[in-house]
């Protein structure tokens, strides 16, 4: 029998506030263990909870940003367990009355070709605290880490509307794409900002109804969010075929051994006990404050892409590129501001840039050549000033100097040569050093331009204009 996947994803993102949401202690992450905590965190007697007001604006940011209703009333509630890492015994989260509901975010599941948009409708986006961190690697103990209880996170939840293992890794990405964006969080999966856990369900096709689903945690890459739910789906499909039954549970990956196993029986909403936050007051949404977060709101991915091919002319595959990132999209533009060039800027920061930045694993923010010097650089080369060759070279040394590129190319004699005179001499001396290549090339061999081009910049130090290499070599070995 074929089966379909049927698959829900609840995304845990981290806002990047400097304080916690109940409290005043830093959020930094990779503080020394137990150090960013304060009563409030840690659930001393006594100590009252009050709501960080920047958290909330980010998850209205990020509901408007996902076409969702912002409630104007909603409140906290707690959610009871129990973990070593949760000191309360209980999280502030959000149950009846989430800040954000009924949304849907747009992936494009086509190809270089065509696009092709799957709606993934949310269920809801709430507001909640993180828990601690349990840490199994240190000897035969477990230790706990407070540092991360009460960090403020948005978990956002999708009805079960993916269908393949590509959709869930593209809805996750565009989310990252788009929490990036508003500049409310980091979306770093390595480092947990971001988290998934998938509800994973089979049925064979052309069925409604639903199957038992399982939910797979511990994933913190889009490949492993791709290669857990592959493995799922050929577990429960190797269970149904054999004649058993999938059991509702919550599954832990294990990426090392490239498989599924089970951490505990999938609780119900009703397990948790939730019940209304009495020390925190309901939350209020205005319309003067939805109006004035809905203003600060940036460009979307999707409309500065359009506008990237409409305003500068560039391809849409370089406009998708480009506009992945709001940080290289930004540079872009700052580049254009100076080289008046969108194509050859487009073509440095897709190609030099984007390509050192992945040697070097760092962002944009610190990449050591800033837009300004970038743009006068492509002047320099659009002017004629040094050739394609050069200004490659020129790129390389100032990622280690602070100089200005026009500086960097008179301190060490990089200039192209335009002199004709100095080109002729060296294109004759090329021609008359290859005579067997010269007769190959006069006899039909026409291939072999390349190579007396390639002679030449040899001979001239990569320093002469191409365009007069072309055209004085042409001249001559045309030349009866």
């Amino acid at each position: 029998m074929e089966y379909e996947l049927v698959a829900g994803l609840e995304v845990h993102c981290q806002l990047n506030t400097h304080t916690k949401a109940f409290c005043g202690c830093s959020t930094a992450f990779g503080a020394q263990a137990n150090t960013n905590v304060c009563p409030v965190c840690l659930a001393m007697p006594g100590s009252l909870p009050v709501l960080n007001a920047r958290a909330l604006e980010s998850i209205i940011k990020m509901g408007l940003a996902t076409n969702c209703r912002i409630a104007p009333y909603s409140t906290m509630a707690r959610k009871n367990y129990f973990y070593p890492d949760l000191p309360k015994g209980y999280q502030i989260s959000q149950f009846e009355d989430p800040v954000c509901s009924e949304g849907f975010v747009e992936v494009d599941t086509g190809d270089a070709k065509q696009s092709s948009l799957k709606k993934i409708r949310l269920v809801r986006i709430h507001l909640e605290e993180d828990a601690g961190k349990s840490i199994h690697d240190i000897g035969a103990e477990t230790y706990v880490d407070a540092n991360r209880c009460g960090v403020p996170l948005i978990e956002i939840v999708s009805y079960p509307d993916i269908r393949s293992t590509r959709e869930a890794s593209l809805y996750l990405q565009k989310i990252r794409q788009i929490v990036r964006y508003l500049g409310i969080s980091d979306g770093n999966m390595d480092e947990g900002s971001l988290r998934c856990d998938a509800n994973v369900s089979i049925r064979p096709k052309g069925q409604e109804a639903y199957g038992t689903r399982t939910e797979i945690k511990n994933m913190n890459s889009f490949k492993s969010v791709e290669k857990a739910m592959e493995y799922e789906v050929l577990r429960q499909t190797e269970v149904l075929e054999s004649g058993g039954r999938v059991v509702q549970e919550t599954l832990l990956w294990d990426a090392d051994k490239m498989e599924t196993r089970p951490m505990r029986s999938k609780e119900q909403a009703h397990d948790y006990r939730y019940f209304p936050e009495p020390d925190l007051v309901p939350i209020e949404v205005t319309s003067k404050m939805l109006e004035q977060i809905t203003s600060s709101l940036p460009e979307f991915p999707e409309a500065r892409r359009d506008r990237f091919v409409a305003e500068y002319k560039l391809p849409r595959y370089d406009a998708e590129v480009l506009t992945a990132s709001r940080d290289i999209a930004d540079y872009f533009e700052a580049t254009v501001k100076t080289s008046g060039d969108a194509k050859q800027s487009s073509n440095w920061v897709m190609g030099e840039v984007l390509r050192t930045l992945k040697e070097k694993a760092i962002d944009i923010a610190d990449f050591s050549i800033d837009a300004g010097r970038l743009g006068e650089l492509i002047t320099l080369y659009n002017g004629g000033t040094v050739s394609s060759t050069v200004a490659k070279e020129v790129f390389a040394l100032m990622m280690a100097s602070k100089d200005a590129p026009s500086k960097i190319v008179n301190d060490r004699g990089l200039a192209q040569v335009s002199d004709n005179a100095a080109i002729e001499t060296a294109v004759a001396e090329i021609i008359a050093a290859n005579p067997s290549q010269r007769e190959q090339y006069r006899s039909g061999k026409k291939n072999l331009f390349g190579y007396f081009v390639g002679e030449t910049m040899k001979q001239m130090s990569g320093k002469a204009n191409p365009k007069l290499i072309t055209d004085i070599l042409k001249q001559k070995l045309d030349a009866a």
